[in-house]
């Protein structure tokens, strides 16, 4: 997909400013709206460019507006139809700015009701597959990491460490720490309601054999997380966040996270160890993979800090 940005202008920047995105290739259309905006007040542009131009579209922007008086909005275009540049268009790449990664994420990992409901929601599901059968265990597994939003909290804090962003860091960490302990207090109130209606117990948790792969995870299981982690970096990096599912699925922290809580429900706080062990594996490779990769977009694609 293309962008396109809507720019609130002050009126004695508009000229200057047009002339300065019109000369690049990668704008494909140039609006010019004068007096067009009553909040804030001001000259409109909307520049439609491709992907590998939003970048510098915004440096532009940030060189030539003052930051108390910028205002732009991003959007995607589904196409660019134009004859005499579709040898350019033809061209563009798939790549997330910064401000719409940011924005993504804090939308998905806002601590709210939705949020927590979610998170809780998750838990119940894989506390159930910790002692299910094969079969409806690996859809209860799927299930919740579909269904928890769990993974952009985690990517927050790489992406904050990436751009030196304390508060950033701070959201983050706030996000996963509020969701990931209404996760494990709801697999812990599920494995207590299941212990208590004869459903599940100590022996049946300790002795499933996905909780055993969870304990004491082999060299393919980590070698899988380790993909599914970098997978969901580079995915929030590409802007193709509706193909989010898949890492999710390699990785394991909402069943580790699971295992916390009902190891300490059903007395075996070794398992709850173990869970918590795996967890920060799988937090680990995000961050230790994923900050990596996204301090490379930075240092030879985007070359620049966020507008805000």
């Amino acid at each position: 997909m293309h962008r396109t940005i809507e720019l609130t202008v002050p009126p004695h920047i508009t000229d200057s400013l047009q002339a300065e995105l019109t000369s690049l290739d990668e704008v494909i259309g140039l609006t010019l709206q004068r007096g067009a905006s009553l909040k804030p007040v001001g000259d409109v542009l909307i520049v439609h460019v491709l992907n590998r131009g939003a970048d510098e579209v915004l440096r532009r922007v940030h060189a030539a507006i003052p930051k108390s008086e910028l205002s732009a909005v991003t959007s995607e275009a589904t196409s660019f139809i134009s004859p005499d540049e579709h040898h350019v268009i033809r061209g563009d790449r798939d790549e997330a700015i910064w401000e719409e990664m940011e924005s993504g994420l804090r939308h998905q990992g806002r601590i709210t009701t939705n949020y927590l409901l979610l998170m809780a929601l998750g838990g119940l599901i894989a506390a159930v597959g910790l002692v299910s059968e094969p079969v409806p265990q690996a859809v209860a597994f799927v299930a919740s990491a579909i269904i928890a939003p769990g993974f952009d909290p985690m990517t927050t804090v790489a992406l904050a460490l990436v751009l030196r962003r304390r508060d950033l860091i701070g959201r983050g960490l706030a996000s996963a720490g509020a969701g990931y302990a209404v996760l494990i207090l709801a697999a812990a109130a599920t494995t207590a309601i299941l212990t208590g209606v004869g459903e599940m117990d100590a022996e049946m948790l300790a002795s499933n054999s996905e909780v055993q792969n969870l304990a004491h995870p082999g060299w393919m299981e980590l070698l899988v997380a380790a993909a599914g982690a970098l997978a969901g970096v580079v995915m929030l990096a590409a802007f193709r966040r509706s193909f989010q599912a898949g890492p999710l699925i390699a990785m394991s922290f909402i069943p580790a996270a699971a295992l916390i809580g009902a190891g300490l429900v059903v007395g075996r706080p070794d398992l709850s160890l173990e869970g918590l062990q795996r967890f920060g594996a799988d937090w680990g490779f995000i961050l230790v993979l994923g900050a990596p990769f996204l301090w490379l977009k930075q240092r030879f694609l985007h070359k620049r800090q966020p507008l805000v």
